[in-house]
């Protein structure tokens, strides 16, 4: 029998109405759909310092960030949708992954939430460029934390309209990007699973 997939899905904007939510939401859907276990989470639960060495060395790493690293591994794979910020990721995902990405213990454990784990990509963007510029920042960064980043992406442009009065996508070939991004997801993350239960 498959193993179900666990998969972590979540936004980079904590706005109301944010079109990187209504993005997630669709992609949460579409996974569910798919048979995979879906866990949708805000970032905004999980508020972090701006990432300082000199905090870290103080301090130590947020309880924050190890909670988040902690759901990570938990889970087989993540599903990320991310706005767009002056060309680039918007400053609460990037700061999120970065303190997440400074976790080498949890206790007296070796823990590393981001190695080899395998990441879909959305972005959205109510111009015409969908947010590929920030996608694929976003996917460099996630190669540079040594994850999986599938290949397949769902890219929506003019967002203000992408959107029908049942949340999905109204336009038929985003539903079928959306779709081949799931699956190719589910597969990957079932293929390579390192699921630490919390």
């Amino acid at each position: 029998m498959a193993v179900i997939p666990k998969i972590l899905v979540f936004a980079g904007s904590v706005r109301s109405g944010a079109f990187s939510g209504r993005t997630a939401d669709v992609a949460q859907k579409e996974l569910a759909m798919q048979g995979a276990e879906v866990t949708r989470i805000s970032l905004g639960d999980y508020p972090l310092p701006i990432m300082d060495e000199d905090l870290e060395r103080d301090k130590g790493i947020p309880e924050n960030a190890l909670k988040l690293g902690r759901l990570i591994a938990a889970h087989d794979g993540l599903m990320i949708a991310t706005p767009e910020y002056n060309g680039s990721l918007p400053p609460l995902l990037k700061n999120s992954i970065d303190w997440v990405s400074r976790i080498r213990r949890d206790g007296g454990r070796s823990f590393r939430p981001f190695p080899g784990k395998p990441a879909g990509l959305c972005s959205s963007s109510d111009g015409k460029f969908a947010g590929i510029r920030c996608i694929n920042h976003l996917r460099a960064v996630l190669v540079r934390c040594q994850m999986e980043v599938v290949t397949a992406e769902c890219s929506v442009s003019g967002a203000s309209e992408a959107f029908g009065d049942d949340g999905h996508f109204r336009d038929e070939r985003l539903r079928q990007s959306m779709e081949r991004l799931c699956r190719t997801l589910i597969e990957t993350s079932r293929m390579l699973s390192t699921r630490i239960e919390a």
